[in-house]
């Protein structure tokens, strides 16, 4: 089991908020890991660097010096380093790995000259050669290299990482969009990057639930030529890119999301206004149609975040919040926790045709249905 917890906020505030709430629903979870995704960063990522891509994962010694190797090689320069090595003891059932790192770095000369879907290509690119060259030892593990994005993923109790990790110590890792997952793959062999969040490009999800139709959604996403579809460690991952299809590739409102991953039955559509363009989508992107039972929360970047559910509504999942902050939830006490203070009669539990967004400026909770006519877009 696994449980999902998720903050946006006007304000950057610390990942040890999300964490406790995690610890809140323990009972809903097995404290094998925690994935966290940090948007929306605050501090000196904030004042002084901003759009400087940020390189995050775990590395050895002997990986810190080719990750710089490579970077120079590449005409990438350090700018403003987060190295974290624990000098304690780790929690019980975490192995010793090495030094924690988000590094931020100034771009190559020319890189301003590239488009932003080509700079968007070539930071995905270095992050899955990176990830290929720590395959063998193990002295490389890069979990996201994107501006605004830091990515922590570690094995054992949410809580016990996050304080040995001292999270919640820096501010400059403070963040207005936080995703925490508390749970590892468990099923099969430890693989961190198994481990939720899952992020590329600016979009990142995690999901509680089991992906039955895996196999047929991953072979059709590798099918597409996109740098990035690949890896699929677990079968979540592909909520993320089908996240990331639907908003980078069909240029479509996240609320078309649910058309593709859960789409309408026919008689359903037959009066709904976009009744022509559903059915058209729903033909061609049939094959990333899921089966559940999923609850899926994330965060797009223009800052927006979203909850789904899939046709079965068998996962947990609440929103709710007040101005300024607001909370997506597995359980509520999760949200308890961290907005005790908020009016609980507009939070908001999704059912099987809607969508949650939060936009950025955090103001209101707003919902969608499948039976809505979808935003016009130029």
């Amino acid at each position: 089991m696994c449980r999902l917890f998720a903050l946006t906020s006007r304000d950057p505030i610390s990942p040890m908020l999300a964490i406790n709430a995690l610890n809140t629903m323990k009972e809903g979870h097995d404290g094998s890991g925690v994935g966290l995704c940090l948007r929306g960063l605050g501090g000196r990522f904030e004042e002084e660097l901003q759009g400087c891509p940020i390189l995050s994962g775990i590395f050895t010694e002997a990986g810190l010096r080719r990750l710089e190797q490579y970077t120079m090689d590449h005409g990438f320069k350090s700018q403003y380093s987060i190295l974290y090595t624990p000098d304690t003891e780790p929690p019980e059932g975490t192995p010793v790995r090495g030094t924690y790192a988000a590094i931020a770095y100034k771009v190559p000369k020319g890189w301003n000259e590239l488009t932003p879907a080509q700079q968007g290509q070539k930071l995905v690119e270095m992050r899955l050669e990176l990830r290929k060259m720590g395959e063998e030892d193990g002295d490389i593990m890069v979990f996201s290299f994107w501006p605004d994005t830091i990515v922590v993923k570690e094995v054992g109790d949410p809580l016990e990482i996050g304080e040995w990790l001292q999270l919640g110590a820096n501010r400059n890792l403070y963040a207005r969009r936080i995703l925490a997952q508390g749970r590892q793959n468990t099923n099969y062999a430890i693989n961190l990057y198994a481990c939720h969040p899952f992020f590329i490009e600016g979009v990142a999800s995690m999901t509680n639930g089991e992906n039955t139709a895996f196999i047929p959604i991953k072979e059709y996403l590798q099918s597409r030529n996109v740098t990035g579809y690949e890896g699929y460690q677990s079968d979540s991952e592909v909520f993320t890119h089908i996240a990331h299809y639907t908003t980078k590739r069909l240029g479509l409102d996240i609320r078309a999301y649910k058309h593709i991953i859960t789409p309408l039955m026919d008689h359903e559509m037959a009066d709904h206004p976009d009744r022509e363009f559903l059915a058209t989508l729903k033909r061609s992107c049939r094959k990333m149609i899921i089966d559940g039972p999923n609850c899926v929360i994330g965060t797009l970047d223009d800052g927006s975040m979203f909850m789904v559910q899939d046709r079965k509504k068998l996962r947990p999942g609440i929103v709710g919040g007040k101005d300024g902050i607001y909370a997506f939830s597995s359980e509520v006490c999760g949200i308890d926790a961290v907005i005790p203070d908020r009016d609980k009669s507009k939070d908001f539990q999704p059912m099987h045709l809607d969508t949650v967004i939060v936009g950025p400026d955090c103001k209101e909770i707003q919902t969608c249905s499948q039976k809505d006519q979808l935003p016009r877009q130029l």
